[in-house]
């Protein structure tokens, strides 16, 4: 899909906190936009290597001022086919595209999601001329946004651009912020999560604060306005990037999101105005939407920042809770 061959990919120095990690979880946790598998394939290849040594074994202990860079093969032609589905353009140059994401649209094909997403929109609308890095499954993708979340995604065209926006990413210098409904006032209106997120131990297939062997994780919020006494619309700065990060912390805080199927269910509605309840009950998704994307061009070096407006359903909801 591009000329070059192979990118390399420079990580940040092992810090003293992280010494003693796996090497396949330290690459991981540093760039989070290439998925296990595809780490684990590129260590098991012979890909990594620090200074002149080729570390081949994942679960090999990192040290403590060891930099280690991954050599990442060009992907060949994607399996995903192009499919003619609207996008809504933010931006776009030769090196980049941000879209924003309508909610319900799933990023990239998976299990049971064969068709429909972000990638086969993109492979149709941009051609070849995607970054190969993530693999054939993603082309192009720097960072996801869950399926009902909406709002702004960066995605890399050539992999020069993929591989600077990913050391952003990986040493959080991008600006990424969130607009969010949540159940009741918080208190107080402004504050930050500093809590890991792992595997729920008592259910597998969610995310929760963990005491042991979670992944560092630290939310900023602000108040934006309460919206009667029964939620509030809530800013979120991500200060880390973990799997469904804003979801769990704010209800790990007590202000789940309203209609999060998974983190919002114990959430009950029925001492709440009829108005009120309706509303909440017909809002049939998380109500988070992606409205800041900001960072430094990974070619050109110039400031990049875009807003998103609240979309349709979200506003919709905040005006029936305000005037419940």
């Amino acid at each position: 899909m591009n000329e070059a061959s192979s990118i390399s990919l420079t990580l940040p120095s092992v810090d003293a906190e992280r010494e003693g990690t796996r090497l396949d979880k330290y690459i991981a946790s540093a760039v989070p936009e290439i998925s296990r598998m595809r780490i684990k394939g590129l260590i098991l290849d012979g890909q990594v290597r620090s200074g002149d040594k080729v570390y081949n074994n994942t679960s090999w202990k990192v040290k403590t001022g060891q930099v280690f860079e991954i050599s990442v093969p060009a992907s060949v032609e994607p399996e995903p086919q192009g499919e003619d589905i609207p996008l809504n353009v933010a931006y776009e140059d030769d090196y980049l595209i941000i879209i924003d994401k309508p909610a319900g649209m799933v990023v990239h094909p998976a299990a049971g999601n064969d068709d429909g997403t972000l990638v086969n929109a993109l492979i149709h609308h941009c051609g070849d001329s995607l970054s190969g890095i993530n693999g054939v499954k993603r082309p192009g993708i720097v960072h996801r946004i869950d399926k009902d979340t909406s709002g702004l995604m960066v995605v890399a065209k050539t992999d020069m651009a993929h591989a600077g926006l990913a050391e952003q990413f990986a040493d959080h210098s991008l600006e990424r912020a969130y607009l969010a409904i949540v159940r009741h006032r918080p208190y107080p209106a402004d504050g930050t999560v500093d809590a890991a997120i792992g595997r729920s131990p008592r259910n597998r297939q969610k995310m929760a604060v963990v005491g042991r062997g979670g992944k560092h994780a630290v939310t900023h919020f602000t108040t934006k306005q309460r919206l009667g006494d029964a939620a509030s619309l809530v800013e979120c700065r991500l200060e880390t990037g973990r799997t469904h990060q804003i979801r769990v912390h704010m209800t790990h805080i007590g202000h789940p999101l309203i209609g999060d199927p998974v983190y919002g269910r114990s959430q009950k509605t029925r001492d709440l105005p009829p108005k009120v309840r309706e509303a909440i009950s017909h809002f049939n998704r998380q109500a988070l939407h992606a409205y800041v994307i900001g960072f430094t061009h990974p070619v050109t070096d110039e400031q990049i920042r875009f807003e998103s407006p609240v979309p349709a359903d979200m506003a919709a909801l905040i005006e029936a809770l305000s005037e419940a």
